[in-house]
């Protein structure tokens, strides 16, 4: 399981907001990974994700590594934020988007695609 690990801790070092979540962004597979993303799409910056339906090594070893039992799991710059409850209410009491501003600067949402 050495591996998983590595791959969770490069995931997470790689990518300044990671959420760990069922299905996609577009695609929730669950209610609470759609609060998650809603919360974190309100905030308007890009965000990675990994998909743990579809990366079962992952789902089973992340639960270990976080000590955290349940998805969807936001980490920002490389600290466990919490669950769908947590990242919620820090959305709406603006925790949320001051974390996220902190470690995505504006010029890196606002170009163009």
């Amino acid at each position: 399981m050495g591996d998983v690990t590595e791959t969770i801790k490069e995931q997470i070092g790689n990518n300044e907001v990671i959420l760990y979540m069922k299905g996609t962004p577009q695609f929730p597979q669950c209610g609470f990974s759609a609060q998650a993303v809603e919360a974190l799409t309100n905030i308007g910056k890009p965000f990675a994700y990994v998909n743990i339906l579809e990366a079962p090594e992952i789902r089973a070893q992340l639960k270990e590594y976080a000590e955290w039992p349940t998805y969807p799991q936001l980490w920002i710059n490389g600290e466990l934020v919490g669950g769908s409850d947590i990242i919620v209410q820090m959305f709406r009491e603006g925790q949320l988007k001051g974390m996220i501003d902190e470690v995505v600067p504006d010029e890196e949402a606002s170009g163009e695609q």
